[in-house]
């Protein structure tokens, strides 16, 4: 399988065990979380992708620091806490990458001088 394909199904692993977890609070998850981030950051970025996704990064770390589990509606029907856990998740999932794609780009910059 190539490195690709790898960090590609890694993304999409992350994104639906962030998901399941949210909604059954399965403890082992965050580890796997950080593993496929670190996959994700160093498999499937590329220098011309790295401004787009380190925006994108960063919007998905807002929205998960945000507090959206506070919002009435998703108190009212009992959804408070699965937003809350699946937020956390897909902070788990991201900074990973976050920090790899980051330090690569650092790297980048510091070597062309």
């Amino acid at each position: 399988m190539k490195m690709q394909k790898i960090g590609e199904w890694s993304f999409i692993a992350g994104v639906v065990l962030a998901i399941l977890s949210g909604f059954f609070n399965l403890t082992w998850v965050p580890g796997v979380l950080i593993v496929l981030g670190f996959l994700v950051g160093f498999l499937n970025i590329t220098e011309k992708e790295t401004e787009s996704f380190l925006l994108a990064a960063v919007g998905l770390l807002l929205v998960g620091s945000a507090g959206l589990e506070s919002i009435a509606i998703l108190k009212e029907v009992g959804l408070d806490t699965v937003v809350e856990s699946v937020l956390t998740n897909i902070r788990t999932f991201t900074a990973p990458g976050v920090l790899v794609v980051a330090l690569k780009t650092v790297w980048e910059l510091a070597k062309k001088r």
